[in-house]
C-alpha cells in the first residue's frame, strides 16, 4: 500500500510555492517559493522511491540529492541577481524592473563615482577625457 499523507504534503508544498510565485513581487520571495516548490518535488521523488525500490535501488533518493545540488546553485545565482537589482535600483521588486527591449541598447546607469568618466569620439575611434 502506497503512503498517501507524503504526496498530500507535498501538493500542499508545491501549491503554497506556486502561489508565492504568482503572487509575490518581492524577488527574495519569489527565490523561496521556487525552493519550495523544488523540496515539494523531493518528497514525491523519496517517496516514490520506497515503492521501487526493488527494482531501482535509491534512484528517487539519487534524483533528490541532484535536485538539491541544482538548487543550491539557482540560489547562488539567483541571490547574486538579486542583490546587483538591489545596488542597481534599490529596491528588489520584480515590478520596477525594466524588461526593456534589445535594441534599446543598456540601462540608464551612473558610472561608479571611483572611475573616470571617458567620452569616445567616434571619428576619431580614440578615447577623449571629459
Amino acid at each position: 500500500m502506497r503512503p498517501v499523507i507524503p504526496y498530500l504534503v507535498a501538493a500542499a508544498l508545491f501549491g503554497l510555492g506556486l502561489y508565492g510565485v504568482l503572487r509575490r513581487r518581492n524577488a527574495v520571495l519569489l527565490l523561496m517559493s521556487v525552493e519550495l516548490m523544488l523540496n515539494a518535488v523531493n518528497l514525491v521523488l523519496v517517496t516514490a522511491d520506497t515503492t521501487v525500490r526493488a527494482a531501482l535501488p535509491y534512484t528517487g533518493q539519487t534524483f533528490a540529492l541532484f535536485i538539491i545540488v541544482i538548487a543550491a546553485a539557482e540560489v547562488g545565482v539567483g541571490l547574486a541577481i538579486v542583490l546587483h537589482l538591489y545596488r542597481l535600483r534599490a529596491s528588489v521588486i520584480v515590478d520596477d524592473v525594466p524588461l526593456g527591449d534589445a535594441a534599446a541598447g543598456p540601462l540608464d546607469v551612473d558610472p561608479p563615482a571611483d572611475t573616470a568618466a571617458v567620452q569616445v569620439d567616434p571619428a576619431a575611434r580614440q578615447e577623449v577625457p571629459r
